[in-house]
């Protein structure tokens, strides 16, 4: 059977996998349920034939107290090599300028 993996959002922080299992059980038989903790968001996969009518009758419903935002999961997008920080420098002006006794030296 094929999955579609759906992005639910504004979840509580102490939501817990069976509660999302128990919330989306219409739409099941459910696949892998991810929280991801301390983040406030989940992934639920549901059977693709089922996703449209998953997103539509919980998008914008309440959840424990809170209105969930559920979308299809969109691939993650590639990292960029080294961290995307572009690299190099590291103080004022590309460095850090001090003299032998740990004085800084130059104008700043």
């Amino acid at each position: 059977m094929a999955t579609k993996s759906l992005y639910v959002g504004n979840i509580s922080h102490g939501t817990s996998e069976q509660e999302l299992r128990d919330f989306f059980q219409e739409f099941g038989p459910l696949g892998d349920i991810r929280i991801i903790e301390g983040k406030g968001f989940a992934f639920v996969d549901v059977p693709a034939e089922r996703a449209a009518d998953a997103i539509a009758a919980t998008n914008g419903k309440d959840f424990n107290g809170r209105a969930l935002r559920v979308d299809e999961a969109r691939p993650r997008p590639p990292r960029q090599e080294g961290g995307g920080f572009g690299g190099g420098g590291g103080g004022f002006r590309g460095g850090d300028r001090r003299d032998d006794r740990g004085g800084r030296r130059g104008r700043f």
